[in-house]
């Protein structure tokens, strides 16, 4: 957000600016702060030419105009521009001839008297900061008026803690200058969006809408992670979810980072800046993890402090080379969706923060009113991820446990009805990823270990064992049950539960299936 500044005045009349000395004894006083004049002397700026709008330190857009005929005004001019088209009174005056607004101004010929004084050109900058500014304070306004509305509201049904959620959000909108882009937007701004993000699928090579996972089998299957998605991220204990989770985190940060020390900018990186907020472990547990997957020292050794003083230096290498990374991590317990939602509103306010993780979802807690029923609490949970996603305008990727029944089948594979607690989190997620390990329930199976002096059967059995473990060793599927942007499937990709990490197999053909 620009901060409000003294402006020097762009033209030699006095009222061009907004002169609080004179209007605070007036009773126009309580007025919305506003000033026409600017408005007009800026679009006269941009009348006489039109590279003014490229030049500008801040996007303005229409909503932030106050006067209703300026805002269409600048609405058309952005259209014709946008067209590749020059922009004068002459061009714009069919678009205006039966315009009532604007016939209150003068009729069409206001368009030509925007242009007489061209002392705008002088100060445009300025110009469109003061707008800007008007426009915050503004939505400021209107923020703080239904602040007040709602705290003088008494009865039963207000829940003061859903009052300052509610406000918080609302201010962090006027923070981020979002206070006139709420509105329906057009479907030719929609898909200039759309085509933004083709754009970089195709630039990528055809694999990565989005952010990347640093996986490439997996980016190949889903196109990325997408802004404003709900990414589910479910499976049994031991399977890896949080392994899998912590691995993309670190390759989205890691890869934002790379791409900024190679000249690229942020807004042109795959990467992300990543928040973890970390529910079940610690802070410096999760920075364990990445640490052991960094320098190839296993998480165990590195807890007991087993290494040798060459392994001590590669983990100081690797500790340097991460020092800068932009991965934070949040590791509060107990957070209800209310906190977590205004701590990643904070992240992305303060680091830009691309990415959210959170480990687990059932470890949130929703409101107060909602904890007498645990299905209406994940489902308050399931749906405020999913609003942080489209607020952010960033993946969020939750993880989930699932219910016991995948136990009970002989086919240890999850579905969908295995999501534990509520539908919601299938219905709210956009994406819905499961973790499977073939060689964890076959390690549970192992039989007796045979001696020498067991009868043949008991060999045969833990040799055909042998067989299969080694089959299946170190091999997970990552299987996308639900996908709103193309197919369902699985990936195949290589596990080194040695020191948790995930990747691609060194064949990629054989990692990808599709449904």
């Amino acid at each position: 957000m620009l901060q409000r500044a003294h402006y020097p005045s762009p033209m030699p009349q006095e009222d061009l600016l907004i002169r609080s000395d004179s209007t605070a004894q007036e009773p126009e006083s309580k007025a919305l702060p506003c000033n026409p004049e600017a408005e007009a002397a800026f679009l006269g700026a941009v009348l006489i030419d039109n590279r003014v709008i490229e030049e500008l330190p801040t996007a303005l857009t229409p909503a932030h105009f106050f006067e209703p005929a300026h805002t269409r005004i600048y609405e058309r001019i952005l259209q014709l521009l946008d067209r590749k088209a020059i922009v004068t009174p002459v061009t714009l005056k069919p678009y205006f001839e039966s315009d009532d607004a604007l016939r209150e101004l003068g009729g069409v010929s206001y368009l030509a008297r925007l242009t007489a004084d061209g002392q705008g050109l002088l100060a445009s900058r300025e110009l469109a900061e003061q707008i800007y500014d008007l426009a915050l304070l503004r939505e400021l306004i209107t923020v703080g008026r239904n602040l007040v509305e709602g705290a003088m509201d008494t009865s039963e049904t207000v829940e003061p803690m859903e009052q300052v959620e509610q406000a918080e959000a609302a201010l962090y909108s006027v923070a981020e200058g979002a206070a006139g882009n709420n509105d329906a937007q057009s479907f030719g701004a929609a898909s200039r969006v759309a085509i933004t993000a083709v754009e970089r699928a195709f630039n990528s090579g055809g694999h990565i809408a989005g952010k990347t996972t640093g996986l490439s089998t997996v980016n190949e299957k889903i196109g990325g992670l997408h802004d404003s998605d709900l990414i589910i991220l479910a499976g049994r204990p031991g399977m890896g979810k949080t392994a899998l989770a912590t691995n993309i985190a670190f390759n989205a940060a890691d890869r934002l980072r790379r791409d900024i020390d190679d000249g690229i900018a942020a807004e042109e990186s795959v990467g992300a800046a990543t928040a973890f907020f970390s529910l079940e472990m610690s802070a410096d547990q999760l920075a364990t993890r990445i640490l052991a997957e960094q320098s190839g020292i296993s998480s165990e050794a590195l807890r007991m402090g087993k290494i040798s003083r060459d392994d001590f230096q590669q983990l100081s290498f690797a500790s340097q080379r991460l020092a800068e990374l932009p991965l934070y991590i949040d590791d509060t317990p107990a957070l209800t969706i209310a906190a977590l939602r205004t701590r990643a509103r904070r992240l992305k306010r303060r680091h830009n923060i691309g990415l959210i993780v959170v480990d687990y979802l059932q470890l949130l807690q929703g409101t107060g009113r909602a904890t007498d029923n645990r299905v209406n609490e994940i489902s308050e949970i399931s749906r405020g991820l999913k609003t942080l996603a489209k607020e952010l305008n960033v993946p969020v990727i939750a993880l989930s446990q699932l219910s016991r029944a995948v136990e009970q089948r002989e086919d240890k594979r999850p579905m969908l009805s295995d999501l534990r607690e509520s539908g919601s989190i299938e219905q709210d997620a956009d994406m819905v990823w499961f973790v499977f390990r073939e060689d964890y329930y076959v390690a549970s199976r192992e039989p007796k270990r045979p001696n020498e002096g067991d009868d043949v059967k008991t060999h045969e059995e833990h040799a055909r064992w042998a067989e299969d473990m080694e089959r299946v060793y170190g091999l997970a599927e990552l299987i996308v049950s639900k996908q709103r942007h193309g197919a369902t499937g699985k990936v195949r990709l290589r596990f080194e539960p040695r020191i948790t990490r995930f990747s691609d197999l060194a064949d990629d053909a054989q990692g990808y299936d599709y449904d």
